[in-house]
C-alpha cells in the first residue's frame, strides 16, 4: 500500500517535518516535529507544532510514533508537547548513547542524566522492523553525520533520510560534529542510493539556491546522476576529502547549542531551577 505524506517546512532553520499515514483516521507517525526557539530571546513556541497538530486533528489520525533521523543540531524537538498533546512514543536511532556521551561533558549536564537513552520511549537497532498501522516500516542505520543517524524506509519505496543527503545541487550532510565520520556517511548514503532508482527520498532540509524554491523530495535517480558531492563516479577517498575540506568552512548552526542539550533529552527542557525559570548552558570556547 502506498503511504500518504504530509510534509510541514519551518523556514527559520530550513526543516521538514512530515506526518505519515495509510488513510483518515488511520495510526500515523510524525517524522522530525519542530519546536519554535528565538536565539535573540531564548523564547520558545509551538506555532510549527501546533500546525501538525491540527493537520492530525483535522484528519482523524492517531500518532503511533514521534519519530527522530537524529539529535538535531539545528533545531529543538517539539515531540514531547505533540506526545502530550497527542499521544505516541518518541523514537530516535539506538547510537543516540554514543551522542549522549560525547555532548554530555561538554555541558557539564547534570549528574542524574543516564547515557543509556532512556529519556526515549524506544530505541531503533539497524534494520528494525516496525509499523506504523498497517504500514510496514524499517529503521536503517545511516551513521555519519551522527552515530545516531537513522533513515526510516516505509513500504519499500519511500525514505526519509535525514540529514544524509540534501538536494542534488545542495550535496551532503556535514561530518564535523562530534562523533561525525564523512568515511561512514559516504558509506551510508551508498546504501540509501542502492534503493531503486525511482524510490523517493524525503529529506530533512533543503537549502535552496536562489534560482528554485525549497523541496522536500528528490529520488535516488536523480542524486545519483547529479548529486554534487556524491554522484556515481565520486569515489569515497574523493568524497572525504571534498567533505572534510567543505566542513572545515562552515559555521556552527545557530542553534546547536540550545538545540543538542535539549535533543539529547529525547526534546525535554531543563528541569525548572529553584526561581521557577529553565536554563540552557552555553559553554565557552568549545567549538
Amino acid at each position: 500500500m502506498e503511504p500518504r505524506i504530509q510534509a510541514f517546512f519551518d523556514s527559520a532553520s530550513c526543516t521538514y517535518s512530515y506526518v505519515v499515514f495509510e488513510h483518515e483516521g488511520s495510526q500515523c507517525a510524525i517524522i522530525d516535529c519542530v519546536l519554535n526557539y528565538d536565539h535573540t530571546c531564548a523564547h520558545t513556541s509551538t506555532t510549527n507544532a501546533d500546525e501538525i497538530a491540527a493537520f492530525v486533528i483535522e484528519h482523524g489520525l492517531r500518532p503511533q510514533w514521534l519519530l527522530e533521523t537524529h539529535a538535531h543540531a539545528d533545531h529543538l524537538s517539539a515531540a514531547p508537547y505533540l506526545k502530550q498533546k497527542l499521544g505516541g512514543k518518541i523514537a530516535v536511532g539506538a547510537g543516540i548513547r554514543d551522542v549522549q556521551r560525547a555532548f554530555k561533558n561538554i555541558f557539564n549536564l547534570e549528574p542524574e542524566l543516564q547515557l543509556d537513552g532512556s529519556q526515549f520511549d524506544h530505541l531503533f537497532e539497524p534494520d528494525e522492523v516496525f509499523q506504523i498501522g498497517r504500514l510496514q516500516a524499517r529503521a536503517l542505520s545511516v551513521p555519519g553525520h551522527t552515530p545516531a543517524d537513522m533513515a526510516f524506509c516505509v513500504e519499500g519505496n519511500t525514505l526519509f533520510i535525514g540529514d544524509t543527503l540534501f538536494m542534488p545541487d545542495v550535496g551532503t550532510a556535514r561530518c564535523d560534529f562530534p562523533g561525525g565520520d564523512a568515511r561512514q556517511l559516504y558509506r551510508s548514503i551508498k546504501r540509501l542510493l542502492a534503493f531503486a532508482p525511482d524510490t523517493t527520498l524525503y529529506l530533512c532540509h533543503d537549502y535552496p539556491p536562489p534560482e528554485r524554491e525549497a523541496r522536500c523530495s528528490t529520488t535516488v535517480q536523480a542524486q545519483c546522476d547529479g548529486n554534487i558531492h556524491v554522484r556515481d563516479g565520486i569515489s569515497e577517498d574523493s568524497f572525504v576529502a571534498l567533505r572534510t575540506s567543505r566542513d572545515a568552512t562552515l559555521a556552527m548552526p545557530v542553534l546547536m547549542l540550545p538545540a543538542v542539550q535539549v535533543n539529547i533529552r529525547a526534546g525535554e527542557l531543563p528541569a525548572p531551577e529553584a526561581n521557577g525559570i529553565r536554563y540552557l548552558k552555553i559553554p565557552l570556547n568549545q567549538f
